[in-house]
């Protein structure tokens, strides 16, 4: 008789289910994560109707929580009937995590004097209940850190989602104790290859995989589905890069990453 090999566990911290990409065939494509591995899904909220979309996700759907928050990109809209509605999301004890938020000064969407003002209000929203949050920045990290670092001792904790920065932004986020989300950026040899170095520094128990899906397939896949489009059965691509330049084998990443994520949103 033959034994199955044993499947890792791993836990995807950042999947944007509620992609209308998904609306087809989203029992599908989590059973097909959960083939592979994959236990449980982080589903991101990035506006208002999208933080309530994944939140009804997570009635739906076995081994889904959600974030609730507005991405930067949003944040123009972000006036106080749609804060207040966040806050009321942040209740429901399957929405884990206040995101995504952050600031982007890489497309400028919304003013960043805005994007900050919206950062700050999502990050009291963490001091008020006691959730984790999760967090977006690009090209914005001299403002981003030290707003960051202001509520840091009054914030329960948080990952730096789809970490694509420098080793000095890499250790000023782990000097303040956060959490580094790495999605399939690192397996893109035109944009992400200085994460292949990095990934080393993360130490273990501060590091998370994602897919980010649909977006950021991973570019090292094969075969290549035909859709391009990005699924978290994919977060094994993911794993197995970090595994081979972190120096660890993947099974042992897998479990270490998996912990990271249930300790960080007390899944």
């Amino acid at each position: 008789m033959t034994t199955q090999p044993h499947i890792p566990e791993l836990i995807d911290i950042g999947a944007n289910l509620g992609h209308e990409s998904f609306d087809h065939d989203l029992a599908e494509v989590i059973s097909r994560a959960q083939a592979v591995g994959v236990v449980h899904h982080l589903v991101t909220g990035t506006t208002l109707p999208a933080s309530e979309k994944a939140m009804r996700l997570c009635h739906q759907f076995e081994g889904l929580s959600a974030t609730a928050g507005i991405h930067p990109h949003e944040a123009a809209h972000a006036d106080e009937t749609v804060l207040a509605g966040i806050r009321t999301l942040l209740g429901d004890p399957l929405i884990k995590a206040v995101g995504e938020t952050g600031l982007d000064f890489n497309r400028d969407y919304s003013p960043r004097p805005v994007q900050e003002k919206v950062f700050e209000a999502h990050l009291q929203m963490a001091v008020d209940c006691g959730k984790p949050v999760f967090l977006h920045q690009r090209d914005a990290h001299a403002r981003f850190y030290p707003i960051l670092k202001q509520y840091r001792d009054q914030i329960s904790g948080g990952v730096v989602h789809c970490f694509t920065d420098t080793r000095e932004a890499l250790h000023d986020y782990l000097d303040l104790d956060m959490y580094i989300g790495i999605t399939g950026w690192i397996c893109d040899e035109r944009r992400g290859e200085h994460l292949l170095e990095l990934v080393r520094d993360i130490p273990a128990d501060r590091l998370l995989l994602e897919t980010d899906a649909p977006y950021l397939l991973p570019r090292t896949l094969r075969p290549k589905p035909k859709s391009r489009r990005n699924e978290p059965a994919f977060l094994t691509e993911v794993l197995r890069i970090v595994a081979e330049y972190s120096g660890r084998p993947a099974a042992v990443v897998a479990g270490q990453t998996t912990a990271n994520a249930r300790r960080l949103f007390g899944l």
